[in-house]
């Protein structure tokens, strides 16, 4: 009989609540049965892991072997923990000092082939484990996203079989360092958002805009106590050119509102699809037509909505009364 443990880490909202995933190997007749997962995420997961296991030329032991991932009562997609379940079947067999595992943390999708994809939420999670003082081990295109955590030790694999040649100690693999930080200037914009906003559309300057003076006072008093704003006035008025022009009167993001950003980003998609580590505040302009979940998040897997993602920036809701 043997037991080994594997750290991981689930998906909350923006948090990264830690999940122990136990495999334990006995005699018995070869079965593979996974517990803590719904029952179609659990096959879905054993199916990936096998085959992932042929292709890296694991050969497991024809043993009854139970995989435990608790806790139970947590929600979790079974995806995430493909990676971890795998390392916790070679660690059970004896290919893999138990020792090793102590001090990492896991998280990945494994491929039929062996290789890892991506998964969501990496940036909580690397927040989560270095609070913990541990190192997570991640696909390697999450590992960009994870390292902008501080103090966070992320390494970024391309198989599951560098995974395990880490943990053996055959083959170390390196922490992806820390992106630096970018050149900010005097109005609080790095240099690659100088002219965008947190979402990619130009961010005109209020110094350019001729007249409206009602409605530049109007915004610079919003912009100094964060109040919200309503404007209203018949169509090419110039609304929403004033509307956008409210981030550029914003103070630049702290280095922790920053990071608040990235990790409500991380949740909707990867940050480099995002447009990146958030270095300016956000204008959101949803349209009228947008659904509720759009708006406000939500969904099967809950992601973030428009509300969310201007957090910390503008909120801009053009043609308010058509809104439901």
């Amino acid at each position: 009989m043997s037991l080994a443990l594997v750290h991981s880490r689930a998906r909350c909202g923006v948090r990264a609540p830690e999940v122990r995933v136990e495999v334990f190997m006995a005699g018995g007749l070869p079965q593979l049965t996974i517990a803590g997962l719904a029952g179609t995420v659990a096959r879905e997961s054993r199916e990936r892991i096998r085959a992932a296991l042929q292709a890296s030329q694991f050969e497991l032991p024809s043993k009854r072997v139970t995989v435990n991932v608790a806790p139970a009562e947590l929600p979790k997609d079974g995806a995430r923990f493909d990676l971890p379940m795998a390392v916790g079947l070679v660690a059970a067999a004896g290919q893999i000092p138990l020792a090793a595992l102590r001090e990492v943390e896991l998280l990945g999708e494994l491929s039929l082939s062996g290789a890892l994809r991506g998964i969501s939420g990496a940036l909580p999670a690397a927040i989560a484990a270095a609070a913990a003082g541990r190192t997570l081990i991640v696909p390697e295109e999450n590992a960009g996203d994870a390292a902008h955590a501080r103090s966070a030790v992320v390494i970024g694999a391309r198989t599951l079989a560098q995974v395990v040649a880490h943990l053996r100690g055959e083959r170390t693999l390196a922490a992806t360092p820390r992106p630096a930080a970018e050149d900010v200037d005097a109005s609080g914009r790095s240099s690659s958002d100088a002219i965008t906003g947190g979402n990619g559309d130009s961010v005109p300057d209020l110094a350019s805009v001729v007249g409206q003076m009602l409605g530049k006072r109007a915004l610079e008093i919003a912009a100094a106590g964060s109040h919200g704003l309503r404007f209203i006035g018949p169509p090419g008025c110039g609304k929403t050119l004033l509307a956008r022009c409210l981030p550029g009167l914003l103070p630049p993001l702290t280095e922790d509102e920053a990071l608040e950003l990235a990790v409500i980003r991380s949740l909707a998609a990867p940050l480099r699809e995002a447009g990146g580590f958030p270095r300016a505040r956000p204008f959101r302009a949803p349209v009228h037509g947008a659904s509720a979940a759009a708006l406000i998040g939500g969904g099967g897997i809950p992601r973030p909505g428009e509300l969310s993602l201007a957090h910390h920036g503008v909120l801009f809701l053009d043609e308010l009364p058509r809104f439901s």
